[in-house]
């Protein structure tokens, strides 16, 4: 059985040099939960999601990893803590110069030991389980921007991660492929069973997808709620909460 968080924040305090951006973060992301890291433009949510996935240390704090600090660890453990994650970037962070199934077998390539035939096999595989099947020969600008969005969901996910980071996945996109990757992201955690962290302030996403919540303000510089969303919009008395939460007509 389970035991404990799968990620723990501990007093996280993120700055570049004197401009502190957050402090005093605490927080905890539970196995097999869909959680949302939000917040206006400018509050820092991008930023400590590269704190989260190894990719800037914090000013101060500890991230925990499945019980093991990410930026306490060795090098080699850190590598392979990371190697378990996958993360969806903003733009999909594809390569405009591979097609999407060069793009979704590179990391096979650089991490795996399966042969070229196996890494074609668990690519096609992948792109199906995004919507994508019989596209490996296509280049990302031949399609859209949801699909080059789930292309990323595809390659970031290609290494079986136990944890999947998304930055913004809903932005740039129509409703309708909104909507679809919303949909896409609740039968992946269901199928799959991983933990789902995502940096977003598009209201109709967070309110599909998200199992608990924290809700970061640029003026407090720290975070001003955690909860379920809906719970949040229900129940709490502080305006700048339901402020956040009521910018669409729902």
């Amino acid at each position: 059985m389970v035991q404990g968080p799968h990620v723990e924040i501990h007093n996280l305090t993120m700055a570049y040099g004197d401009n502190v951006i957050q402090k005093n973060l605490n927080f905890s992301v539970k196995y097999g939960e869909i959680f949302i890291i939000m917040g206006g433009s400018g509050c820092g949510k991008s930023t400590l999601l590269r704190n989260l996935v190894g990719l800037m240390e914090p000013t101060k704090g500890d991230v925990l990893i499945a019980g093991v600090n990410l930026w306490q660890a060795s090098i080699e453990e850190r590598n392979q803590i990371i190697s378990r994650n996958g993360v969806l970037y903003q733009n999909g962070a594809l390569w405009s110069s591979m097609t999407l199934g060069e793009n979704i077998a590179l990391p096979l390539t650089e991490y795996s030991d399966l042969n070229q035939k196996q890494i074609k096999e668990v690519t096609a595989y992948k792109l199906s389980l995004v919507g994508l099947g019989g596209f490996e020969d296509y280049y990302p600008s031949e399609i859209s921007g949801g699909m080059r969005k789930r292309a990323g969901l595809a390659r970031a996910m290609v290494l079986d991660p136990d944890i999947l980071f998304f930055d913004e996945p809903s932005a740039g996109l129509d409703p309708i492929s909104s909507r679809l990757l919303d949909d896409l992201v609740l039968e992946l955690r269901d199928s799959l069973g991983a933990t789902i962290v995502i940096v977003s302030h598009e209201l109709d996403s967070i309110f599909t997808v998200a199992d608990n919540s924290i809700l970061l303000d640029a003026e407090e510089k720290t975070i001003i709620a955690t909860g379920s969303p809906k719970e949040l919009l229900k129940h709490s008395e502080d305006p700048r909460v339901s402020n956040f939460l009521t910018r669409t007509i729902r």
